[in-house]
C-alpha cells in the first residue's frame, strides 16, 4: 500500500482510508467503513459504519466520500459522469439488500440524502428526505403502506425541501401555503390533513417551484438523486455553514460526505415517532436519558422546532419496549464512543432504527460533569478527562445568574435550553440583532423558531428566546455550543409585527427583557445578574490538570481584589501589574497631573511625594493578597498625555472660560467671581500647552516606557521607592514578600542597564541591612524586536523576561491594535490572508520565532532565565500550547482566564508527551 496517499487537501487519512483511495472508490457502503475513517466517511458516515458493523438497527446506505466533496469543486460544482455511476452501482446494491427498487411505482425504494462533515456542524447544511417519489411512486407507496394521507404527506414534504435546497426558494412560500390548508381544513396537525387536501397543497407546492425556479419539480428519480446530492456538496459553502466554520475554526478543505440511506418513517400512524436522545443531559451533565420524541412524525419536525415536542419519559409510556431498547442501545453507544451520544432515531410501526449518533453538544457545565463522571466511573482516564475539555469554552462555567435577591417580573416560562442568565433589548431579526450589537447594544433575539441562517443574530445577541422547538431544536444546540443563554419552546407568547405579546403585557422591538436559560423564565426589564461560582467537577478537574502541567499560571492584575479572586482561581503569581492603571482613581489623577505639569524637578517631587504613600500602600494589597507567590510590577509604561485631558475638550473649556469672563466684564460682576474664572482660565491654558507639548505623532513609539524613566529617573525611583517600603512594610507582618521589578519596552541593553542601576541604589538606600535577606529580582519585558534579537545582551543584566506580546505583535507586523482591529483585521482574517488575528491567536511564524530566539539566545548566557508571556495571549489555547513547546515557565493572563489556562496548559503537556512517543515508536 502506498502509504503517502492523502485527500486532496493535505488531511492525514488511515490506513482504511488510504486503501479506498488507491482503489479510486469515492462511494462505500456503510458495511466497508468504521468509525477511523473519519477524514473519508465525515462524522455522520463514520459513525453510522461503525453502529452497522456492530448490528445495531441502521437502515442501509452508503456514503458519498469527502474526496468526492472536493473533486465536485474542482470540477466547478458539478458530479462527474463517472461518481454518478459509482453511485447508481451503490443504489442498485441498496435496491437488492432492501427488495425495492428507486423510482418503481409498484414497490419503491426511497432515501434520505444528508450531509455529514467530518467535524460537527449541527443544522449547518442540508438534508433532503423522500426521494424518490414522484406523482407515479406516491402511489405505489400509499397502496404498499394503506396509509394514502402518509404517503401523499411524505410527497409534499419531498417538494418543500427539495424546492428549499435545490431550487433555493425560500421555505416560507411553502409554509404559507401549508398554513392556509389547515386553517381552511379547521385542523391544528399534519395527521389530521386527509390524502385529498394534501394532493391540492402538492399541486400548489408544484406551481410553486415552477414560478420561483423556473422549471418543473423533476419526475425523473435519478435527476432527484444527482441535483439532491450536488445541493447537499454545494451547502459546504452556504453562509451559515461559512460563519459556523469561522467561528469554530473548522478548515474550509475538509469538505463534507454525502450519506445516502433508506428511509424509514416515523409518520406512518400512532405506532411510529421520531425523536433525538442524548445519553447524558448536555445542560447539566446528569446521567440520565435526556431528549424528546414526535407521535407521528418525521426527525426534521423534530430538530427544525416547526412542533414542541414531547420529553422523552413519555415514550416509556406509550412504547415501553421501544423505550427499553432505546436506553439499552444508547448505554452502548456510549460506553463504545467512550462520551456523551446525542441519537437520532426513529419508530417504524413498533420497530426502533438508529439514524445517527455523534458526539453530544454540551454546555461548558455539562462537559465538566461529564468528564469527571465517566473518569470517576472508569469509562475515561483522568488524562481524558482534561483532554476532553475545550479550554476555550472554560470562561462559560462563570456563567451570569440572575440575582436571587432582585426583584421579577416573570411574564413568561419556556424550556429552559441552554443555561446563563442574560438582559438586553428585544430585536426580532437576525440582521437586527448583528446592526445592533456592533454599534455596541445588548439584545435578545426573539423568534418563532430559529433556522441556520439566524447563526449571525444567534452569535450577536446577549441571549435567544423562542416560541416553538424543543431543547433539541436549532436555537438550543447553537446556543449551548456558543455559550449563549436560551430560552425555547415558550409557548405562551405570541410574536406579532415588531412586538411579542405575554398574556396581557405587550413587549415591543426595543423593550428591554431579561432571560434565564437554567430555568426557563422570561422577565421583563432588566435585571440584575450575579457572578458564578466554581463546581465541584471543576475544581476536581483543574486538581487533575494541574498534576500533568508544567508551565506555572500567573494573573495580570493591578488590585488586591483582582489578585484575591485570582488565586481563588488557582493563580500562583502575578505576571503583570500595571502600575498606570493605579494613577487613574479620581482622588489621584489631579496629583499626578502636578507632576507632568511640574515646571522643574523641585515641583515634581512635591507631587511624586504625594504619590509615594499611594503607591506603597497598593503595593503592600497585592503582597498581601499573593503572599508567599511572586508579584511582578511594571514600572510606568504610557505616554504621560494619557494621563492628562484631551485637547479637544481643553479648547472647549477655554473657549467657554473666555467667553464668561467677556460676560462678567460687561455685567461689572464683582472681582471675587471674575478673579476665579481667570485663574481657572490660566490653568486650562497651561494644560494646553503641556498637552501640546508632549503631543506626538506615533505615542505607542514615542516617550514611554524606560524612556520615561530615563528622561524623568524621579518617577521610577519614586514607584522603586514604594516597592521597597512596602517590602519593608509587609516583612514586619510576616507577609512573604516576591517582588519581581520589571523595566517596560527596552530596546537596547544600555536603557536596562541605567535603570537597573537606579532600582538596585533604591532598594539599598530603602532597605539597609535587610538587602541581603529580601527576594527581589529585576527584568525586562520584551515587547521591542530588537530587544528579542539582542536577547543575549540584555539577559545579562535581566532575572527575567516577561514578553509583551502585544505590543510585541504590533511591532512585528506593523499594525497599530485598534486601528488593525477596527478596520482592516476581520477581513484579512475572513478572505484568509491571515489564519488568525494575531492579537487573539499567537503568531507562531514571526511573533513566536522571535519569542523562541529571545529564549534561545537569553539561557544561553543565564540557563535560569525565567520566561513567561503576560499579554492577552496568556488565555489563548494555541499560544498556550506553543508557550509549553518553547519550554517557557509561566504565562499570565486575566483572573477569570486562569482556569481556562491551567486545562489548557494540561492539555498542553499530554498532546506534546503523547505525539512524542507516538514519533519515538514509529522511529
Amino acid at each position: 500500500m502506498n502509504q503517502g496517499v492523502q485527500g486532496q487537501a493535505g488531511l492525514k487519512l488511515s490506513s482504511g482510508e488510504q486503501a479506498a483511495i488507491v482503489a479510486g472508490r469515492k462511494v462505500l457502503h456503510f458495511q466497508e467503513g468504521h468509525a477511523g475513517m473519519r477524514e473519508l466517511l465525515g462524522g455522520k458516515g463514520a459513525n453510522l459504519a461503525e453502529m452497522t458493523t456492530a448490528g445495531l438497527p441502521v437502515p442501509p446506505g452508503f456514503t458519498v466520500t469527502t474526496e468526492a466533496c472536493r473533486e465536485f469543486f474542482e470540477m466547478g460544482g458539478k458530479l462527474t459522469d463517472e461518481r454518478f455511476r459509482e453511485i447508481g452501482d451503490a443504489m442498485k446494491a441498496l435496491e437488492a439488500k432492501k427488495g425495492q427498487r428507486f423510482g418503481n411505482p409498484h414497490n419503491p425504494l426511497l432515501v434520505s440524502v444528508r450531509s455529514g462533515s467530518v467535524t460537527s456542524m449541527p443544522g449547518m447544511m442540508d438534508t433532503i428526505l423522500n426521494l424518490g417519489l414522484n406523482d407515479e411512486t406516491v402511489q405505489g407507496l400509499g397502496s404498499l403502506t394503506g396509509q394514502e394521507a402518509f404517503a401523499y404527506d411524505c410527497y409534499r414534504r419531498l417538494i418543500a425541501m427539495f424546492g428549499n435546497v435545490v431550487f433555493g426558494i425560500e421555505g416560507l412560500w411553502f409554509e404559507r401555503k401549508l398554513h392556509k390548508l389547515k386553517e381552511e381544513c379547521g385542523v391544528e396537525e399534519d395527521r389530521d390533513v386527509s390524502a385529498e387536501q394534501w394532493k391540492l397543497l402538492i399541486g400548489q407546492f408544484k406551481q410553486i417551484v415552477v414560478e420561483r425556479a423556473g422549471k418543473p419539480f423533476p419526475q425523473q428519480v435519478g435527476e432527484q438523486l444527482r441535483l439532491a446530492v450536488e445541493a447537499v456538496f454545494a451547502s459546504w459553502n452556504n453562509q451559515r455553514a461559512q460563519i459556523y466554520r469561522r467561528i469554530h475554526r473548522i478548515p474550509d478543505e475538509q469538505g463534507t460526505a454525502v450519506n445516502i440511506q433508506s428511509m424509514v418513517f416515523g409518520n406512518m400512524g400512532s405506532d411510529c415517532g421520531t425523536g433525538v436522545v442524548f445519553t447524558r443531559n448536555p445542560s447539566n451533565g446528569e446521567k440520565r436519558l435526556f431528549g424528546e420524541y414526535l407521535h407521528n412524525a418525521q426527525g426534521e419536525d423534530v430538530v427544525a422546532g416547526v412542533r414542541t415536542p414531547l420529553p422523552i419519559g413519555e415514550l416509556e409510556k406509550d412504547m415501553p419496549d421501544v423505550f427499553a431498547q432505546l436506553s439499552a442501545t444508547a448505554d452502548r453507544l456510549e460506553r463504545h464512543y467512550r462520551d456523551m451520544q446525542d441519537i437520532e432515531f426513529t419508530v417504524e410501526r413498533g420497530k426502533l432504527y438508529i439514524l445517527q449518533t455523534r458526539g453530544g453538544k454540551r454546555t461548558a457545565q455539562a462537559a465538566v460533569k461529564i468528564a469527571v463522571d465517566m473518569a470517576l466511573e472508569g469509562v475515561i482516564t483522568q488524562e481524558d478527562a482534561v483532554l476532553r475539555i475545550e479550554a476555550e469554552h472554560l470562561d462559560q462555567l462563570l456563567h451570569r445568574a440572575i440575582d436571587p435577591e432582585a426583584s421579577l417580573d416573570v411574564i413568561a416560562t419556556g424550556l429552559p435550553a441552554s443555561p446563563g442568565a442574560a438582559t438586553g433589548q428585544v430585536v426580532f431579526h437576525a440582521d437586527a440583532a448583528d446592526e445592533a450589537a456592533r454599534s455596541g447594544k445588548k439584545v435578545i433575539l426573539v423568534r418563532q423558531e430559529t433556522t441556520p441562517e439566524d447563526i449571525h443574530g444567534v452569535l450577536a445577541a446577549e441571549g435567544v428566546l423562542t416560541s416553538r422547538g424543543g431543547m433539541t431544536s436549532h436555537a438550543a444546540v447553537v446556543a449551548r455550543g456558543m455559550g449563549k443563554p436560551c430560552v425555547c419552546g415558550c409557548e405562551s407568547i405570541r410574536i406579532g409585527d415588531g412586538q411579542f405579546a405575554a398574556g396581557e403585557q405587550v413587549v415591543k422591538e426595543g423593550d428591554w427583557i431579561s432571560i434565564d436559560g437554567a430555568t426557563g423564565r422570561v422577565i421583563r426589564g432588566h435585571v440584575a445578574l450575579k457572578e458564578p461560582e466554581i463546581s465541584v467537577e471543576l475544581t476536581q478537574l483543574l486538581a487533575w490538570a494541574d498534576e500533568v502541567r508544567s508551565l506555572a499560571i500567573y494573573t495580570n492584575a493591578d488590585t488586591p481584589q483582582d489578585a484575591a479572586k485570582a488565586r481563588e482561581l488557582g493563580a500562583e503569581g502575578i505576571g503583570l501589574c500595571r502600575t498606570e492603571h493605579m494613577f487613574f482613581a479620581p482622588e489621584r489623577l489631579p496629583v499626578v497631573q502636578s507632576m507632568i505639569l511640574a515646571e522643574g524637578i523641585t515641583e515634581r517631587k512635591e507631587a511624586l511625594d504625594q504619590l509615594l504613600p499611594m503607591q506603597q500602600s497598593d503595593f503592600e494589597g497585592l503582597f498581601r493578597a499573593m503572599d508567599g507567590l511572586p508579584v511582578t510590577i511594571r514600572l510606568l509604561d504610557p505616554p504621560l498625555h494619557e494621563f492628562l485631558p484631551e485637547l479637544g475638550e481643553l479648547l472647549k473649556q477655554q473657549s467657554a472660560q473666555r467667553q464668561e469672563i467677556e460676560a462678567l466684564e460687561q455685567a461689572a460682576v464683582p472681582n471675587t467671581r471674575l478673579a476665579g474664572v481667570k485663574s481657572q482660565l490660566l490653568e486650562t491654558e497651561r494644560l494646553i500647552r503641556k498637552v501640546r507639548l508632549l503631543h506626538e505623532v506615533n505615542p505607542m513609539l514615542g516617550q514611554r516606557g524606560c524612556r520615561l524613566g530615563i528622561l524623568y529617573p524621579e518617577i521610577y525611583a519614586m514607584q522603586a521607592e514604594a516597592i521597597f517600603l512596602a517590602v519593608k512594610s509587609c516583612r514586619l507582618e510576616r507577609v512573604t514578600v516576591k517582588a519581581e521589578i520589571m523595566i517596560p519596552l527596552v530596546g537596547h541593553v544600555n536603557e536596562l542597564k541605567r535603570l537597573r542601576k537606579l532600582v538596585e541604589e533604591t532598594a539599598e538606600a530603602v532597605l539597609g541591612d535587610e538587602l541581603a535577606s529580601v527576594d527581589y529580582r529585576i527584568g525586562t519585558m520584551i515587547e521591542v524586536p530588537r530587544a528579542a534579537i539582542t536577547a543575549d545582551q540584555i539577559a545579562e543584566h535581566a532575572e527575567f523576561f516577561s514578553f509583551g506580546t502585544n505590543d510585541l505583535t504590533q511591532m512585528t507586523y506593523g499594525y497599530s491594535r485598534d486601528d488593525a482591529e477596527g478596520k482592516f483585521l476581520t477581513a484579512y482574517v475572513e478572505q484568509k490572508l491571515l489564519p488568525a488575528n494575531p492579537f487573539q491567536e499567537l503568531d507562531r511564524e514571526g511573533v513566536g520565532e522571535l519569542i523562541q530566539w529571545a529564549v534561545q539566545r537569553g539561557r544561553g548566557v543565564k540557563p535560569q532565565l525565567k520566561t513567561g508571556i503576560c499579554g492577552e495571549h496568556g488565555g489563548d489555547k494555541s499560544s498556550i500550547f506553543f508557550c509549553h513547546e518553547l519550554g517557557l515557565d509561566y504565562v499570565s493572563c486575566s483572573p477569570y482566564r486562569v482556569p481556562l489556562a491551567r486545562i489548557a496548559a494540561a492539555q498542553a503537556a499530554i498532546t506534546l508527551r503523547d505525539a512524542k512517543k507516538e514519533e519515538a515508536a514509529g522511529s
